[in-house]
């Protein structure tokens, strides 16, 4: 007998199940893309134990006739493809007709299922890949598909499933993004502990972001908008340099409303950020690229969670330079946290300077958007169980003398600012920008480290090291690329004892080395001496940064493009050149520092990726005081 054999169905099934089906969050994936696919309007999941005992998904589509909802369960039968030349332009979710016998041979699965001109439904249950019964129902329209006991059949996979609360953020987390793809559809997820997201159809992303994100969380993030004429077309949302998050976590990518992890994408975004977000640390994004099918394979996973681009390149840049382009532009300023916010951003993985990201939602109404309807607001802070919550009260606008929070005795008239009287500049909420620092007024200086300015949306305090540093680095790369660098000669030689290491490393960058103003000659065996370093340079931080120039190329350097390698040197340089905290500053000075710091393209970062510049803003101040 021969040693290979045809595989049975279910088998087979089986195999393809461990590829499509990973979780009960990829059952939700399939079941939604689905439903989006046969055009339904209205999506309704039901989770139970985190969907490790039910995943439910119902839809408002097109529903299926009887021969149809039988033919589903079988392997590659679909409705989206025709021919093999369809795979060279796939327009829809799903198509290779895999997901639900994938699903149904490692699941209990009941359809309930009725076409729009049918005038009775189809009731389908397969329990382990074998249909169990078929009957005729009174149904609306639509197609409801439950998922109950997945992998019972497959006990090996069943214990690789995390914990009810692992398994359910990943459904909350795929059905959340799905929701923010979808602005035309309502979507609804219930748990057995009630509502956990409920949004209705919106005409803009910012209005859907305002729903499921809220109104602090909104205003922390920039808008990317799509370039109409343009056949690649990215839009979506980034989050400020300062709000931070120590993963990739909350990097969403969509690629003709197909959720999917690119790597090509995710290098693009960390390149977008260079110089503006510390090493390990990474920002929120939210991006939609709208790309012709015919320029993407969407056919390089079963999971569909894969693509492949015909002109990668041209992807990298559009997404690199469309973020870094917006960033510069907005030069978003950070917030100082408000009282009892600290905890909540460190339960949310965001640094102090960063703000609530996504996760935490307010309930302040967006600049720029109406009304929008809001079933159930939530805060899911890492590691905790899911709470639900109603929205909490909204601050509203201050409009008269009569609108003071509950419990709070209203100033006397004669106390009362008239500011406070109607609606003001300094109460309405204006995303904070650092494009107007040259035009703070000074208010001294704190500790001998940071500038205290005031302006007419509040206090800044600037941390004169860093800001020194941006100055500098970006003083430091335009006088590179144009191979002006200022020299000066030193009284003396600096001599270095290089290891070998260092002195190979030396050789790499001699060349850099010069074009940054540095004037080193080769001084006998291990050692080289430094006649001229650049101007901004003290001679006695000289010797330290040439070490840890040489250390980091032998450490992280190898690889690197021309362009990083000389942005790295450039903050090196930066950094031992700049103003050191504990330095008292003359007026005058600190003066230059706020006028040369709004010269720059990105005043909100150090090269390192460190904020610059906090703001506790006006209309903050006024909450903290209850006069709003």
């Amino acid at each position: 007998m021969g040693r290979i054999q045809v595989l049975t169905e279910g088998v087979a099934n089986q195999i393809a199940a461990g590829e499509v089906v990973e979780r009960p969050a990829s059952v939700c994936k399939e079941l939604i893309e689905n439903s989006l696919d046969a055009g339904a309007t209205q999506v309704r999941i039901e989770l139970s134990r985190g969907g490790r005992s039910l995943v439910k998904v119902s839809d408002n589509g097109c529903g299926m006739n009887r021969d149809d909802a039988m033919l589903a369960f079988e392997r590659h039968a679909t409705s989206k493809l025709r021919s093999a030349s369809d795979l060279l332009a796939i327009a829809t979710l799903g198509f290779r007709g895999e997901a639900l016998p994938s699903i149904a041979s490692v699941s209990r699965v009941t359809l309930r299922t009725r076409a729009e001109d049918e005038e009775s439904g189809t009731v389908v249950e397969i329990h382990g890949g074998r249909m169990r019964d078929v009957q005729d129902a009174a149904l609306a329209p639509g197609t409801s598909v439950a998922v109950r006991n997945l992998f019972f059949n497959v006990p090996a996979r069943r214990k690789f499933l995390r914990t009810e609360r692992t398994e359910l953020s990943h459904a909350v987390r795929l059905v959340t993004h799905y929701s923010l793809a979808h602005l035309g559809k309502s979507f609804q997820l219930r748990t057995e502990r009630g509502a956990l997201l409920g949004v209705t159809p919106v005409s803009t992303l910012r209005e859907r972001v305002y729903q499921v994100f809220g109104g602090d969380s909104l205003d922390r993030l920039v808008e990317i908008e799509p370039v109409p004429e343009r056949t690649l077309r990215l839009g979506g949302f980034v989050s400020e340099p300062q709000a931070q998050r120590s993963n990739r976590n909350s990097i969403y990518v969509f690629v003709n409303r197909r959720l999917v992890r690119d790597s090509l994408i995710q290098k693009a975004i960390s390149r977008a950020y260079e110089n503006l977000m510390p090493k390990g640390a990474f920002p929120f994004a939210l991006l939609f690229l709208e790309i012709p099918p015919e320029e993407v394979d969407v056919n390089v996973h079963p999971a569909k969670t894969e693509v492949r681009f015909r002109n990668p390149s041209q992807v990298f840049e559009l997404v690199r330079s469309a973020i870094r382009g917006r960033l510069v532009a907005a030069k978003p300023a950070s917030g100082l946290p408000q009282p009892g916010q600290v905890a909540q951003r460190e339960a949310l993985g965001t640094s102090v300077a960063g703000g609530p990201l996504p996760g935490s939602l307010g309930a302040q109404r967006p600049p720029g958007t109406g009304a929008v309807p809001v079933s159930r607001r939530l805060e899911f802070p890492a590691g905790s169980e899911f709470q639900e919550s109603a929205p909490p009260p909204s601050v509203g606008e201050v409009s008269g003398p009569d609108m003071e929070p509950a419990g709070v005795a209203p100033p006397s008239s004669a106390t009362r600012p008239d500011a406070l009287h109607s609606r003001s500049p300094l109460v309405d909420r204006q995303p904070a920008s650092l494009g107007n620092l040259g035009g703070l007024r000074l208010l001294g200086q704190l500790h001998d480290s940071f500038i205290v300015a005031a302006g007419d949306d509040g206090v800044w305090i600037i941390d004169q090291h860093v800001a020194h540093e941006r100055i500098l680095f970006e003083k430091v790369l335009e006088a590179r690329l144009h191979d002006k660098a200022a020299m000066q000669r030193l009284l003396a030689p600096i001599v270095l004892t290089l290891t070998p290491g260092q002195l190979v490393a030396f050789d790499e960058l001699a060349e850099e080395f010069r074009g940054n103003g540095f004037e080193i000659e080769p001084f006998g065996g291990r050692t080289v001496a430094i006649k001229s370093t650049p101007a901004e340079l003290s001679p006695q931080h000289v010797e330290s940064l040439i070490y840890e120039l040489l250390d980091d190329s032998r450490e992280g350097g190898r690889g690197l493009t021309l362009g990083q390698l000389r942005k790295r040197m450039a903050a090196t340089i930066a950094c031992h050149a700049a103003i050191k905290v504990n330095m008292p500053l003359p007026t005058e000075k600190m003066r230059w520092l706020l006028e040369e710091l709004a010269r720059t393209e990105c005043p909100m970062s150090c090269p390192h990726g460190r904020p610059i510049a906090l703001r506790y803003g006006t209309r903050d101040i006024l909450k903290a005081f209850h006069r709003l």
